[in-house]
């Protein structure tokens, strides 16, 4: 969609969202103002003072995942923190992603789906497991279950477990579904730094990335950078607690 692009190869387009926290995607409510689009080249910003109506965030949607099937980048606000996302089946744009993180090449990174039905295809799930998951997710935790081969092989090489999420935020769970993949989804922000919070905490990046949804400061406190939970799933009839997020 070259005419959202208003200059330049590195320009960074900022798509204002509204978090939206029921996880009913039929109670969709737009509260964003206006969307901003800055322009790295030449520091411009234009803001339009119109609110976003349903199609207006169906237009996001569609540019985000266009951007992420052409091999691209991006970065958005989920129900934790600011993440930056590619597809999961896509090697190349995982190794963008490991580059543009500074991320050590044998660290994984956790995928993203957009329903509890989807697990089953990226990773083994019982009827039992099935259950608890749908208690879960979608929500601030990230499951780590036995990876099945129709998930890239390249993605997280030599590990045979991977961590999935489904975040309560809708725009991610619709980016998810129009891709109909699932994404490799891991915080905005280089290896070892805090996460963030909002889109300017990592702007020393955005050159590097192909598109940036902002939807604002999420949280006020410290406590909101917290990542998710992850709770290891794989052995039938155990969990292990592998970090304390932001699921109680």
């Amino acid at each position: 969609m070259k005419a959202l692009v208003c200059g330049g190869e590195l320009a960074v387009l900022l798509f204002k969202l509204s978090r939206v926290f029921s996880p009913k995607l039929d109670n969709l409510t737009m509260m964003a103002p206006f969307t901003r689009c800055l322009c790295t080249e030449t520091s411009s910003q234009i803001d339009t003072k119109n609110g976003f109506n349903c199609s207006d965030f169906e237009l996001q949607v569609a540019a985000a995942a266009e951007s992420l099937k052409n091999g691209g980048v991006i970065a958005f606000p989920t129900d934790t923190v600011y993440g930056i996302a590619a597809l999961a089946q896509n090697t190349s744009a995982i190794s963008r992603l490991y580059e543009i993180k500074g991320r050590d090449a044998l660290k994984p990174i956790a995928i993203c789906v957009g329903d509890v039905a989807d697990i089953s295809t990226w990773a083994k799930v019982n009827v039992s497991l099935n259950l608890l998951l749908k208690d879960l997710l979608p929500g601030p935790v990230t499951v780590v279950l036995e990876r099945t081969p129709a998930l890239n092989q390249r993605l997280n090489p030599g590990v045979k477990l991977v961590g999935l999420r489904i975040p309560n935020h809708c725009f991610v769970k619709l980016l998810t579904k129009h891709c109909g993949e699932p994404l490799a989804l891991t915080s905005a922000n280089m290896s070892g730094q805090k996460s963030s919070i909002s889109t300017v905490e990592f702007k020393d990046i955005w050159p590097k990335l192909d598109l940036v949804l902002d939807g604002g400061t999420i949280g006020k406190t410290e406590d909101s950078r917290q990542a998710s939970t992850v709770v290891d799933l794989s052995n039938e009839g155990f969990f292990k607690l592998i970090r304390k997020g932001s699921e109680k």
